[in-house]
């Protein structure tokens, strides 16, 4: 028996990623919208409440309208949007983050998606929140750079059509300069913070991939971790996971495309005991783990299939 699916916004970039890690899986069922009907409200209402589960990649305000829709007990929710990220209502789609976290899914009827840097940033520090190595209070800055991808389709067109309006011939560029990002709210509340983290977004000349840094001032730490006691701590957490991998390895350099097209979330450790200085480092892809790959294995845990069916591990 298949999962009849519904993905509202399925012609975007997020829509047709899930869709191509869907391709060929018997066990889903997609509901599919013609063109002229994809933009009809009746339409899309009915798909929307025939679905066992649907997946919303809408910006906010249309996710809050599609969500509206449902008049049935029964259709479950995915919301890859940022709607409702801190909604208490709405359990959060990572899996590994908290002990409890696949059950919660399991028997979830709303989920709301990560966003892709919070994925990285979440994965590095709210292990050490929990343990108490770092206080809830702790001024914390996170460093990120996204390939183009995570803009959609207008950033993509600016980066590869030299006659896009907006098109770019720039290498890399810095924005979120007013320190409002809207990821913000969702890596203080998901950490368990009460100081929100001073966050430093990027955009690099690549495609996809994504690398999330934070640095930490080890000695400074009321508890003052050594680099292997958090390397061990981050090892033990995301143990038995199949997509989060902890790197043991010494590495003189990363790429951001070290995992790109691909649905895995690798963490390292780096630093220097002798300055108790350390650089805690996520690599994924913004669009896999950090977007539709967390989907779709928020759509297995959700529907009781295998959690890593349509991945690319």
């Amino acid at each position: 028996m298949s999962v009849n699916l519904f993905i509202d916004g399925a012609a975007g970039t997020t829509g047709i990623e899930i869709r191509d890690r869907l391709a060929g899986r018997s066990d889903i069922a997609l509901i599919l919208l013609d063109e002229a009907r994809r933009k009809d409200p009746a339409a899309r209402a009915e798909a929307l409440n025939d679905a066992d589960i649907v997946i919303l990649c809408l910006p906010d305000d249309a996710a809050r309208e599609a969500v509206s829709l449902i008049r049935n007990p029964r259709t479950k929710v995915i919301d890859a949007s940022t709607a409702h990220r801190v909604d208490p209502a709405w359990a959060y789609g990572f899996a590994e983050l908290e002990p409890n976290g696949r059950e919660m899914l399991v028997q979830a009827k709303r989920v709301s998606n990560p966003g892709c840097y919070p994925t990285g940033f979440l994965a590095l520090v709210r292990p050490l929140v929990r343990a108490g190595l770092v206080p809830a209070d702790w001024p914390l800055s996170v460093n990120a750079t996204s390939g183009y991808s995570g803009g959609g389709k207008a950033m993509i067109a600016a980066f590869e059509d030299p006659d896009a309006p907006d098109a770019t011939d720039t290498a890399f560029r810095i924005y979120g300069l007013g320190l409002a990002h809207k990821h913000v709210p969702e890596m203080t509340v998901h950490a368990g913070l009460s100081v929100s983290p001073v966050f430093l977004p990027a955009v690099t000349r690549t495609l996809r991939g994504m690398i999330v840094e934070v640095p930490l001032h080890l000695h400074a730490l009321p508890a003052r971790p050594d680099i292997a006691a958090i390397r061990t701590l981050l090892a033990d957490t995301y143990r038995d996971s199949p997509v989060v991998q902890v790197d043991q390895e010494e590495h003189a350099l990363l790429r951001i495309e070290e995992v790109a097209g691909t649905d895995l979330l690798r963490l390292y450790v780096f630093g220097n005991d002798r300055t108790g200085q350390a650089r805690l480092v996520a690599l994924l892809d913004n669009l896999g783990k950090g977007a539709s790959g967390a989907a779709v294995q928020n759509l297995n845990l959700m529907a009781g299939l295998g959690e890593t069916a349509g991945l690319q591990l």
